[in-house]
């Protein structure tokens, strides 16, 4: 392990981008530190509602968002969104691509297409983060951090529309950091920044960890609580990285043609294989699971106080019932949700990359099936069967933090789980392949 690190150091290009990707990653811890221009009194606020568990609903939507921002939103720092809002346009891109011919034509188009559709992502980013942080800012107001918010009244205006223009601008700066990453560092720079923000929180969540367990009662309890939540993490980490290696391989046949002696052809073929993987839809089905389940508990908030007394009782049966997280149909839905959504997006990658059309016209096929509709009912058949353990996978993760408690304390998030240990793996396999080039050993081998 030692001899591959020195030999990633000695390559003076590899050591250059892993210390341009730590300069940037740094850029965007100090970025976190920068907040919006808030009065004492509203700072005092803010700390006080991250530090109160007055509102399970409320705190259980600001803590998830938290997390992922590297506790930014906590601080209400410029970059408190993180790239988020880049993240939503680009799924919003992909699902729209089926629907919009203009969009499907973008991904035939090679280089430049791919360049077009980043530059429409990029622009779609920008009223996305406005609505963001206009929500953001409308649950503070609610919850009395931000006393004088107010887009029109011109007493207050100035400093609204300054803290509204602060958050976009960061979120744009981290989506330039990423893609100067991704261009001129190593590993995927948009995925780099959410696995800072995620672990720059860990320290934090060891002290809550051992806060939460120690003050429980006797010893002994609070040692077997830390044992349990470390055995469960560690098993959990490990079936991450098995089903995100995970991969069906499909045989593949391609007809060549050489040619031997003077004039004549002789036909052979190459085989390769199709990799379908087990998890092909990452961990876009937490977050669209998470998105369904927040997004009652936050409209929720607003109608709890309504005049409306049929409005009003609905809310509170909502967030009492629904979205309560302490009860059990609440992680019963996610689980539902998360194995409906895992389906729904990995049909939708298959539909777009269009295999079985695409095998045809190059003359490929599938060793015992015909090119056209068997080979595609083929295809689907094999993605139902190895998507169905993907998704049951996904569930059981998104249901952890139910099970793995210390104290009352829900410390395993699912989706931080699955981006640092994806990234990690991304990384890796990066410069494997950049070693592999440079005639080095695999740093994996």
């Amino acid at each position: 392990m030692w001899e591959r690190l020195r030999s990633i150091w000695k390559a003076p290009d590899l050591r250059n981008k892993i210390l341009f990707t730590l300069g940037l990653l740094l850029v965007f811890r100090v970025l976190a530190n920068i907040t919006v221009p808030l009065t004492p009194d509203e700072h005092n606020a803010l700390v006080q509602l991250f530090n109160t568990n007055k509102n399970g609903n409320l705190g259980q939507l600001l803590g998830l968002m938290d997390v992922f921002s590297g506790g930014s939103l906590q601080t209400f720092s410029i970059v408190a969104f993180g790239v988020y809002p880049y993240i939503t346009a680009t799924i919003v891109m992909q699902l729209l691509q089926p629907i919009i011919p203009a969009l499907q034509n973008l991904s035939t188009q090679g280089e430049a297409g791919r360049l077009k559709f980043s530059q429409i992502t990029r622009i779609i980013t920008v009223p996305l983060a406005f609505l963001q942080a206009l929500g953001q800012c409308a649950i503070y107001q609610k919850a009395g951090v931000l006393k004088n918010f107010s887009l029109i009244d011109p007493q207050y205006a100035l400093n609204t529309w300054a803290i509204m223009f602060a958050l976009i601008a960061g979120t744009m700066i981290l989506v330039w950091l990423g893609e100067l990453i991704t261009e001129k560092g190593i590993g995927n720079g948009i995925s780099l920044i959410i696995f800072g923000g995620i672990v720059s929180r860990i320290p934090q969540f060891v002290q809550q960890g051992y806060i939460a367990a120690t003050s429980g009662g006797g010893s002994g309890s609070g040692v077997i609580s830390i044992a349990v939540f470390l055995i469960i993490g560690l098993i959990t980490i490990v079936g991450i990285v098995y089903i995100y290696q995970g991969q069906r391989r499909v045989p593949v046949q391609y007809p060549t043609k050489r040619q031997v002696g003077r004039g004549m052809l002789v036909g052979s073929a190459q085989t390769t294989y199709i990799p379908m993987q087990v998890n092909s839809a990452g961990m876009i089905p937490l977050i669209f699971a998470q998105s369904m389940l927040l997004f009652p508990a936050v409209i929720s908030q607003y109608l709890t106080t309504s005049n409306v007394g049929w409005l009003k009782d609905i809310s509170v049966w909502v967030a009492t019932y629904l979205v309560n997280t302490q009860q059990w149909w609440y992680w019963a839905l996610y689980f539902l949700l998360v194995v409906a959504f895992t389906y729904f997006y990995a049909y939708v990658m298959w539909q777009q990359q269009n295999i079985p059309e695409n095998l045809q016209k190059q003359g490929a096929f599938i060793p015992g099936y015909r090119p056209g509709e068997p080979t595609s009912r083929y295809l689907s058949n094999i993605l139902n069967r190895i998507t169905l353990g993907g998704a049951l996978f996904l569930g059981i993760v998104a249901i952890l933090p139910f099970v793995a408690r210390v104290g009352a304390n829900q410390l395993l998030g699912s989706a931080s789980l699955l981006i640092v240990v994806g990234v990690v793996l991304d990384t890796v396999r990066q410069l494997e392949s950049q070693m592999v080039m440079r005639n080095y050993s695999g740093f994996l081998s």
